[in-house]
């Protein structure tokens, strides 16, 4: 049986193992986060969210992740 490689990130200041090969699209399912209500930093850059399936984690990869929330 083949052993799944594990990459480390940082989400939110927390420390987190996800699968190799794992893009930021897959994170957000994973997470159960309404993508339209959020915005995503990677390594400090604000990521266009039309993009994400096409960006791979890597190991060490900083992630924040920010809901928004309404009121008045």
């Amino acid at each position: 049986m083949k052993k799944i490689k594990k990459i480390k990130i940082k989400l939110n200041g927390k420390v987190r193992l996800l699968p190799e090969k794992t893009n930021l699209s897959k994170l957000v399912k994973i997470l159960k986060i309404p993508i339209k209500k959020v915005a995503i930093e990677l390594n400090q850059e604000i990521i266009d969210k039309r993009k994400i399936s096409k960006i791979l984690l890597k190991d060490d990869d900083k992630i924040e992740i920010v809901h928004f929330i309404g009121g008045g």
